[in-house]
């Protein structure tokens, strides 16, 4: 895997391009050809995509980087990292953690990769956390809601 030494943070990716910033990026992509442009043009966009906020957006922008990943073996490092800041915004925790697991094989010493990790086990910590508490929730409200009934027909 080629080696990059500088890769944006997760916090740079919630810092979205102006939209004529977007506009450059979509018509250098088009005026290649679209899907058929070259990895560069499409990883780029992909890139900025990723950065929207507009889901759709994101969600382009991963596929853009997924064909990238199965087409160029030599930009796989690049795209497991975008791919995982790509999933985690769009909210598939468990797609972020398996990229960002799989980078870690490759380079276990790579402090970036490390806190990237971190931040993507927090969230699946927190939406696991929050998950149970709504389950708890429903059932202690389900539970009250059972009891008064049986109470009533006493």
């Amino acid at each position: 895997m080629a080696k990059i030494n500088f890769l944006p943070t997760l916090q740079d990716s919630f810092e979205p391009l102006l939209s004529q910033q977007v506009d450059i990026l979509r018509q250098q992509f088009l005026s290649e050809g679209g899907e058929t442009a070259s990895i560069q043009t499409r990883f780029n966009y992909a890139w900025g995509l990723i950065k929207s906020m507009d889901l759709d957006d994101q969600r382009l922008g991963i596929k853009l980087l997924t064909d990238i990943y199965k087409e160029s073996p030599q930009r796989r490092r690049e795209c497991l990292y975008y791919l995982t800041i790509g999933c985690y915004k769009v909210g598939e925790f468990s797609m972020a953690k398996r990229y960002v697991d799989t980078l870690l094989e490759h380079e276990p010493g790579n402090h970036q990769i490390k806190a990237l990790q971190g931040m993507v086990e927090d969230k699946i910590q927190r939406e696991t956390v929050r998950g149970v508490a709504v389950a708890t929730g429903i059932v202690a409200s389900a539970a009250a809601v059972a009891a008064f009934i049986f109470r009533r027909r006493r």
